[in-house]
Parts: structure tokens; C-alpha cells; sequence
């Protein structure tokens, strides 16, 4: 690390602590040629996902639009926002995971659909009809009566 007094490339760490919950480490480093102290930091680089929507389209992956699309799912429905940042988080672990930069919208839909049939079939169906579009009540009925057949196995 290159000091930013002298110029000098070489320095020592002399401490090293985690910060923001352990994403970041700061490191107390100290110049091998002018014995100055100065601080960096180290975190790990993300990879940019982007989303490929239904329309070919791309956007950059955002965290908050899943996690809105399913708090709105839940709402005046017995489920506590921890759950769902719980579920968000195994959906973006998925994501980053894969170690693919683009990914459809398609799966992340499916994935919320779910994640939110294990928590609450209430705020399923309501995200599922919204996601799904459904042309009329059969098509509804239809994904209604998938629940009830995955119920009783």
C-alpha cells in the first residue's frame, strides 16, 4: 500500500478490526519509510448483477424491489418483516451465488412466489395473481386448487 505522505510502497499493518458487521475491514497501517500512521480499507467486491426483464430489457439489480413486492404481499397478514428480510436474503444469496452477471426476472419471480408459499399462502396468492396476471377466475382457481394439491401431500 502506497504511503500518502512520503509515496513510499511499502507499509505495516499495525492493527486490523472488522467494521459494518464484518463486510469492511480497517487496517491501521505504517509507513516502513516516514513512520506515519494512515488507515485503509478493504471490502469485498460485489460483482453487478443485472436484471433481465420480460421485455429484454435490463436494469440494475436492486435488493428493495423484492423486499417491497413482498411486504406488500404481506400487509395485514400475520407476518413479521424479519421473515421476510429473511427471505429476501436466501433469494439474494441464490442470486450471488450463481456467479451469473445477468439474471431474468422470470426466476426472481418465482423465487419470491416460493419463498412466500412457505410463509403465508395468503400473501402467495395475492403476489401470484399480480405476478401471474391472471386472465379470469379459472386460471385463478387453477392456481388455487396447486396449493390445496400441495397441502395434502
Amino acid at each position: 500500500m502506497k504511503c500518502p505522505f512520503c509515496g513510499y510502497i511499502e507499509s505495516k499493518v499495525v492493527d486490523s478490526r472488522p467494521t459494518d458487521e464484518g463486510q469492511t475491514i480497517r487496517r491501521r497501517r505504517e509507513c516502513i519509510e516516514c513512520g506515519k500512521r494512515f488507515t485503509t480499507y478493504e471490502k469485498i467486491e460485489k460483482v453487478p448483477i443485472m436484471i433481465v426483464k420480460k421485455d429484454g430489457n435490463r436494469q440494475a439489480y436492486d435488493r428493495n424491489k423484492i423486499l417491497n413486492g413482498m411486504i406488500r404481499a404481506c400487509e395485514k397478514r400475520p407476518v413479521p418483516v424479519s421473515v421476510i428480510e429473511e427471505s429476501v436474503d436466501n433469494i439474494e444469496k441464490y442470486i450471488y451465488n450463481s456467479m451469473e452477471k445477468e439474471f431474468p426476472s422470470t426466476l426472481i419471480g418465482e423465487m419470491v412466489m416460493d419463498e412466500l408459499k412457505n410463509i403465508d399462502e395468503v400473501s402467495y396468492v395475492r403476489f401470484a395473481s399480480v405476478y401471474r396476471q391472471f386472465k379470469d377466475i379459472n386460471s385463478f382457481m387453477d392456481e388455487l386448487k396447486n396449493i390445496l394439491n400441495d397441502n395434502e401431500m
